[in-house]
């Protein structure tokens, strides 16, 4: 269940809410919408309880119920901090989202930055900078380049793997407890909070010579306009170095982990599309799900 991070002002509906939670952790699902539903009576418009009631009616195969619930969640926090709309999508009920809300994946990662690292690297078996740094030795041998953009930083991670490549190494994040935890790396001349495509949107044209995505592209699903901008912003002979996670079809699809999978086909026409030339595109797994691999691409793509 999703943790709260929308206040309640009635002690009572909390108490409610946190022994749901509870419940849920030891798997009874029932009990959790019980008391859901009698927290909800006391705190009607409280997104995170109607979330958390979506889940357990899901989970108890209540489909229609945890349809009402999610929607409930979207008109109590119209801006989507628990990512009620994709979990309708899931449902069959909802389109598709051309990207997670913004407000979903800060929060999401404001609430995870104290354990972000141990557990990518741990639990998860985190390798996107692994990755990246060998898909750019490939395309590029020992090429140093003057001015880096890491989108989604995070906590830093792609950054230090940077480090020794870059000259001048800007990142931007949407949380800002990620950006406190990548600013006490020293890994970064800048750092931004704010969304990836509205940052690019305000910076120069031919500004960087390498911007680097490592899990960044999971988070959206249309990228044509966030690539149209990353070229945008590269200079001639600049390079774009990525993950995604992927899957045999067509386009982009939305995952039960509400992390986002492109095909290869996409990824090619999307890239071209903006000027970008393929210098790798490699099958591999940056990260674990459930014990498995997670299939992947990496790319490094030419601007120019």
């Amino acid at each position: 269940m999703t943790k709260d991070t929308l206040a309640c002002g009635d002690l009572l509906a909390f108490r409610r809410y946190a022994y749901a939670r509870s419940a849920a952790e030891d798997g009874d699902w029932r009990a959790a919408a019980e008391v859901l539903e009698q927290a909800l009576e006391r705190a009607p418009n409280w997104a995170p309880a109607w979330f958390a009631l979506g889940e357990a009616r899901e989970k108890l195969g209540d489909r229609a119920g945890a349809a009402e619930a999610f929607r409930a969640t979207l008109r109590a926090d119209p801006s989507d901090a628990q990512g009620a709309g994709a979990r309708l999508a899931l449902l069959g009920v909802g389109e598709t989202p051309k990207a997670l809300p913004k407000a979903y994946v800060a929060r999401l990662f404001d609430d995870y930055a104290p354990r972000f690292d141990q557990h990518l690297t741990g639990e998860l078996d985190y390798r996107a900078p692994a990755l990246i740094l060998d898909a750019l030795e490939a395309a590029a041998g020992a090429r140093r380049f003057t001015r880096g953009l890491d989108l989604g930083c995070g906590t830093g991670l792609m950054g230090a793997a940077l480090r020794g490549r870059v000259d001048e190494l800007v990142g931007v994040d949407l949380s800002p407890a990620m950006i406190a935890k990548a600013r006490e790396t020293g890994c970064y001349d800048a750092l931004e909070v704010g969304d990836v495509a509205e940052f690019l949107a305000t910076r120069e044209r031919r500004e960087f010579d390498l911007v680097v995505a490592a899990d960044v592209l999971a988070y959206l699903g249309d990228l044509e306009d966030v690539v149209a901008s990353i070229a945008r912003a590269l200079a001639p002979g600049g390079l774009f170095a990525f993950t995604v996670e992927t899957f045999e079809g067509k386009g982009f699809r939305l995952g039960p982990a509400m992390r986002f999978a492109h095909s290869r086909a996409y990824v090619l026409v999307t890239a071209a599309a903006a000027g970008l030339r393929p210098l790798v595109l490699v099958d591999a797994s940056a990260r674990r799900e459930a014990g498995r691999e997670v299939p992947g691409l990496i790319g490094v793509f030419a601007a120019g």
